[in-house]
């Protein structure tokens, strides 16, 4: 990172808040009018597939409530008590909108396709449950291409695999979101299929089945965003790219010969804690050192990416560090 350019950008594992926080808002709209249209069929058709898909995406709905309060309370600034910021915040939040699709997605969904399977009921109305379907098809591929579009736009500025950055963003929310939206997606072709069989067939054993299957989808993504935003929580190395683009930058800077020592630290949403040892250019006296070190850190604190820059100076015989 050049520190003679305030305005340069030190590479980040995600796209802007802002962006973030549309695709939330988009997604919980569609995720609303979605949940009364399938309760509304679910209450009219008997289908077990239906009412597991209305469980879904109240699940949904809720969870953006989560995921808004999380790009909400993250972006703060940092305070005395919280010196580093409350960027981990976004992490708690979106782990309790992974539990909420768990428990009230995934576990509500196979319950019910259990009891269908012991104490089965016909459904009808077969039309309304199309109906429902499709529209909800269709709102939910306009909240996934929102998602799709950021994640993408992302990924190609940071020439990362598209699936291997939403799985590695350190942005919770993008992340819930695309899966979810991606989840809702092939919930509802399960659930389409359950009902065709119990239509084809008369049998309602299939739509107890897609229920169960539904609830299968949503545990797995539940468990992934869990286990995800508890990796970030306990600190997650930053991926190897990503270093190596901040250790060029840093080398690149006319003030720093050298870097021995790097450490970056995910303490948000595209936002890290670096501590570097480093080797000045040129051999000044003691407190013009302490000088030049303080106003490389504030420079490297002026880029988004940074929370906080601690830097110590290099000994003679520590081997210098190459992007990798």
């Amino acid at each position: 990172m050049d520190d003679t350019d305030p305005r340069a950008t030190t590479p980040t594992s995600g796209g802007g808040g802002g962006d973030s926080v549309i695709t939330v808002i988009v997604a919980f709209v569609a995720n609303l009018l979605i949940a009364v249209a399938k309760t509304v069929a679910a209450s009219l058709t008997s289908s077990a597939s239906m009412l597991a898909e209305a469980a879904h995406s109240w699940a949904d709905t809720g969870n953006e409530v989560f995921l808004l309060v999380a790009e909400r309370r993250s972006g703060r600034q940092r305070d005395v008590r919280h010196p580093m910021g409350y960027g981990k915040e976004a992490y708690v939040w979106s782990m309790f909108a992974a539990f909420g699709l768990f428990t009230a997605g995934a576990v509500v969904s196979i319950s019910h396709g259990v009891s269908e399977l012991r104490n089965p009921e016909p459904a009808s109305d077969y039309l309304i449950a199309y109906v429902v379907l499709a529209v909800a098809f269709v709102l939910e591929g306009i909240s996934f291409t929102q998602a799709f579009r950021q994640t993408r736009r992302n990924a190609d500025r940071l020439k990362r695999r598209h699936l291997a950055y939403v799985l590695n963003t350190s942005n919770p929310t993008l992340r819930a979101v695309f899966f979810e939206d991606a989840a809702a997606l092939v919930g509802l072709l399960i659930a389409f299929g359950g009902i065709a069989l119990h239509q084809l067939t008369g049998s309602p054993v299939p739509d107890a089945i897609g229920s169960i299957l539904v609830g299968v989808l949503l545990g797995v993504i539940a468990v992934v965003l869990i286990n995800r935003n508890r990796r970030f929580l306990i600190g997650e190395a930053v991926p190897t790219d990503y270093r190596n683009r901040v250790l060029t930058d840093l080398l690149a800077s006319a003030e720093i010969d050298r870097v021995t020592y790097l450490h970056l630290e995910f303490v948000g949403p595209e936002r890290v804690f670096l501590v570097a040892a480093v080797d000045l250019a040129g051999d000044e006296l003691e407190h013009d050192v302490a000088v030049r070190l303080r106003r490389v850190e504030r420079s490297i604190e002026s880029h988004d990416a940074v929370e906080e820059a601690v830097l110590t100076l290099s000994t003679a015989d520590e081997a210098s560090l190459e992007p990798r």
